[in-house]
């Protein structure tokens, strides 16, 4: 690091990891945040409870939650109030907030505008862009825009035909984790399924592409210069990737870096790239990607992609020789340096 790097830390009074969150997603942000802490050991704890609470915990009690991926956790501190006025607390305080949060208003750029409106600094993407990739339609619509390859999107009413021309189907909430929701469409009766979905939040469907699944981290160093992780290979226990795949499967195999060839890695490098400029984010991302056997085809791009110690984000780190702590440091230098702008 060099000295102006060092000023500009040192102007961070304080840094508190907020973590939790209202959606479904709370129970993998706990694990990140386990992995936060351990890095930054200095941090506040701010967990964001449903209810739209906000307390402060100790180390102790989230190091000891013992199965986050399938039990809530309980914070064991004084409340802050709500989520804005833990917000005003740190605009007050000069507290930087370390971002261990996934989906929902968290993701789709809403608690990003909250913070941005009181000039308080946080990590990853700003609320646009934020808002952007969290849209699966909107965001495959801009990276094609930047020359990335996608699947053409498939309109509910047009599934009977869509199906027997591609033969099989994949459909996905348009705004939430692609580990929620996933319905594979091989038959008519499971078009049924997603029309019924579908009438309570929105569904992206389109053509089942088989091949390898794979995800591309993009990082923003210290100095504003972008470049792509090793991308991970994804070998799910049985069907899709799922959150019963991600997280508790212990057959998944995650292979970083992945079996490609070095033409489908660098694809998949500068492809990622190329999602990550296009929806203008920020800090770091990470694109999920398709390989199948003529072309990669982009999936999503996730703007805070999970932290765990169990995540992809962290193993392409570890396998770009990125130690996980400098990843953090670097991150906080860009995020007090946008709020300064």
């Amino acid at each position: 690091m060099g000295n102006q790097t060092d000023r500009e830390r040192a102007n961070v009074k304080r840094i508190a990891i907020l973590f939790g969150g209202l959606n479904k997603e709370r129970l993998v942000s706990v694990a990140t945040a386990q992995a936060l802490n351990a890095a930054l050991p200095s941090a506040d704890l701010w967990f964001w409870n449903v209810g739209d609470s906000v307390h402060e915990t100790k180390p102790a009690a989230l190091q000891g939650h013992s199965r986050p991926f399938e039990e809530p956790f309980t914070p064991d501190g004084r409340g802050l109030g709500n989520i804005a006025a833990a917000l005003d607390k740190a605009k007050a305080e000069n507290i930087l907030l370390v971002l261990g949060l996934h989906g929902g208003s968290a993701e789709n750029g809403e608690l990003q505008a909250m913070c941005e409106a009181r000039g308080v600094a946080f990590t990853g993407s700003g609320s646009a862009s934020s808002h952007l990739a969290f849209d699966k339609i909107a965001a495959k619509q801009f990276a094609e825009l930047a020359g990335v390859r996608i699947t053409p999107n498939v309109a509910l009413d047009d599934m009977e035909t869509a199906l027997a021309k591609y033969g099989r189907l994949i459909a996905k909430p348009t705004r939430d984790g692609s580990s929620y929701g996933l319905i594979f469409v091989n038959a008519k009766q499971d078009i049924v399924a997603v029309r019924n979905a579908a009438k309570t939040e929105d569904y992206l469907v389109e053509p089942f592409i088989q091949g390898v699944e794979a995800t591309c981290g993009v990082l923003e160093q210290a100095d504003g210069s972008l470049i792509a992780l090793p991308p991970v290979e994804i070998i799910p226990a049985e069907g899709g990737f799922d959150y019963t795949a991600k997280y508790l499967a212990k057959s998944t195999q995650e292979i970083c870096p992945g079996r490609f060839t070095p033409d489908v890695t660098a694809d998949l490098m500068d492809q990622s790239v190329r999602a990550h400029a296009a929806l203008s984010c920020g800090g770091y991302s990470r694109s999920d990607f398709i390989v199948s056997t003529k072309e990669t085809i982009y999936l999503e791009t996730n703007t805070l992609p999970g932290l765990t110690k169990a995540s992809l984000y962290p193993k392409a780190l570890k396998a770009q020789g990125v130690a996980f702590e400098a990843f953090l440091q670097d991150q906080i230098v860009l995020a007090e340096r946008r709020a300064r702008r």
